[in-house]
């Protein structure tokens, strides 16, 4: 009975990674395609690769996008880490009330998030890069408080309270306790975020002015004339330095467990 089970298991799990990561393994083999066709194999080639880099507009967006999400990511982060500690600071009623307030952005719709957005920012300042460098951030900072936020509940305060009685500085104590306790977080946060920014569109094509085109705009405004293969090989590495990230980034929050299971282990 329990080898049915663990099959069965095995069946349901293998169905559902089929169904995730079939289609990227099909953009995978269609960037390394000869032919423009979907549908025709013709032949092995790294011409898509080649041209991609010769591609002056893909670049262009291309930079545009990673120079968004690593800005607005890292600001949000800025913005986020306080946050998340001020709200656990505050007493219980006001904690579930900021904590709602975190939510509504995460929950509301893209289309009336980038429609209220670029109706605020033409009264205020230019549709351009800046625009939709706010609009970014205004959405990631939730991402960083509902990544931090587990870790500051999970952490020790007494600690920190223990190095000012000391005399440590909150800075110092800052640095050298909570963020060391925070930082798992923070890193899933910031990535989180830099996910997100990479692969928004809705908000992006509302707050954006003329001029300014990130990936997810240029691959929209090329949809009625048909995506170039560029595309399909530019996409492939795009899944290949995010799958890099996820692994390094698993693998420094695995280093750093290992010591502390040692530590307990020996006590």
């Amino acid at each position: 009975m329990k080898r049915l089970k663990d099959f069965a298991s095995g069946i349901y799990i293998g169905l559902i990674g089929l169904f995730l990561y079939a289609p990227i393994l099909v953009l995978i083999i269609l960037s390394f395609n000869k032919s423009r066709s979907r549908v025709k194999w013709g032949g092995f080639t790294f011409d898509w690769y080649v041209k991609l880099f010769a591609n002056k507009q893909i670049k262009e967006a291309l930079i545009t996008t990673v120079i968004l999400a690593l800005a607005s990511a890292a600001i949000a982060v800025l913005i986020g880490v306080p946050g998340a500690l001020g709200i656990h600071a505050m007493s219980k009623r006001r904690y579930k009330v900021m904590m709602a307030f975190t939510n509504i952005p995460m929950l509301n719709a893209d289309i009336v998030t980038g429609i209220a957005l670029m109706l605020w920012f033409v009264h205020f300042i230019p549709l351009g890069f800046g625009s939709v460098l706010l609009a970014h951030i205004t959405f990631n900072i939730p991402y960083v408080i509902l990544s931090v936020m587990p870790r500051i509940q999970q952490m020790n305060i007494s600690v920190y309270e223990a190095t000012r009685d000391l005399g440590a500085g909150p800075v110092y104590g800052f640095f050298k306790v909570l963020l060391p306790e925070m930082m798992p977080g923070i890193i899933s946060g910031f990535f989180m975020a830099f996910t997100m920014s990479m692969d928004d569109f809705v908000i992006t094509y509302f707050t954006k002015g003329a001029g300014v085109n990130t990936l997810s705009t240029m691959i929209y405004g090329q949809i009625r004339k048909g995506i170039k293969p560029e595309m399909y090989a530019l996409s492939t590495l795009i899944f290949l330095a995010v799958s890099a990230i996820l692994l390094i980034s698993n693998g420094i929050s695995a280093a750093r467990k290992a010591p502390k299971q040692n530590d307990e282990e020996r006590i």
